[in-house]
């Protein structure tokens, strides 16, 4: 059952997503060769705790962590730990914020200074494909015109769509229904109404689509061992218009690499 959202629900879910944000800001600041993934992890959890929040990964099904960060071929649900990050590396950051009964969830992966051209392209295509599934995600349309506008743009670079992973409902559950899949047909699907409350998040691999499960249950990577990429918003459904609730903003305002005019 997809649960939807009032207006006031919504904003609610939109002051989380602000502190969701702001938190994603603090750990941008600190993505950089030489860094243990756990002490990204240590910022964002108390970040988010010190402003009034609760880390929606944290013990969700025994996830130990605040974030999920995802090197290179992990495509999602990495664990931080004593990995430390090198220059050539991509890091996925994908965050939840449970604030005030409701949660939030957005991603965003990094390339350090020296990641090669090749993977370059593979985030920026990734990134721009998150948006291209938001333009679909409107009343009156159905979810499979979100999942076919992601698989048609970053398919036609020859990449793999992950199949077996997909984005979800958001509300006072993590993941609620409808499943927004990165795959599918235009006008099949759950019909997009107001007051729904979505992720979106394309998980695209630069080689094969195929991925597999590490044995401690969560990792999952790319079966090829080639590089991912995800990103992802939280968005609200309203009659008129879509709102991304969730922000990048202060990612890019305080990584110092910029990354993205580079690889355009």
């Amino acid at each position: 059952m997809v649960h939807l959202k009032t207006e006031e629900e919504i904003q609610i879910i939109k002051e989380g997503a602000q502190i969701l944000g702001k938190a994603h800001g603090e750990i941008a600041r600190l993505v950089k060769p030489g860094v243990k993934t756990k002490d990204l992890d240590k910022l964002a959890e108390e970040y988010i705790r010190d402003n009034g929040a609760i880390p929606s990964f944290k013990n969700y099904n025994g996830f130990p962590a605040a974030l999920c960060i995802s090197v290179n071929e992990v495509v999602v649900h990495g664990f931080p730990g004593d990995y430390v990050l090198k220059d050539t590396d991509i890091i996925s950051v994908d965050c939840g914020v449970y604030y005030k009964g409701f949660h939030s969830d957005s991603a965003y992966t990094y390339p350090l200074e020296k990641v090669d051209a090749e993977t370059l392209q593979l985030l920026s295509r990734t990134y721009d494909s998150l948006y291209l599934g938001i333009a679909q995600a409107k009343a009156g349309n159905r979810i499979g015109d979100v999942s076919h506008a992601i698989q048609s743009y970053v398919e036609d670079f020859g990449y793999g769509v992950v199949r077996e992973l997909v984005g979800h409902g958001v509300g006072k559950k993590l993941h609620e229904e409808p499943e927004v899949p990165n795959y599918g047909k235009r006008g099949k699907g759950v019909k997009i109404v107001a007051g729904m409350v979505f992720a979106i998040e394309p998980m695209i691999n630069r080689g094969t689509r195929n991925v597999v499960q590490e044995r401690d249950g969560w990792t999952i990577r790319t079966s090829d061992r080639k590089p991912s990429a995800h990103f992802e918003h939280t968005v609200a459904v309203k009659e008129e218009v879509t709102e991304i609730l969730t922000t990048h903003k202060y990612i890019e305002e305080n990584y110092p690499y910029k990354w993205r005019s580079k690889s355009q």
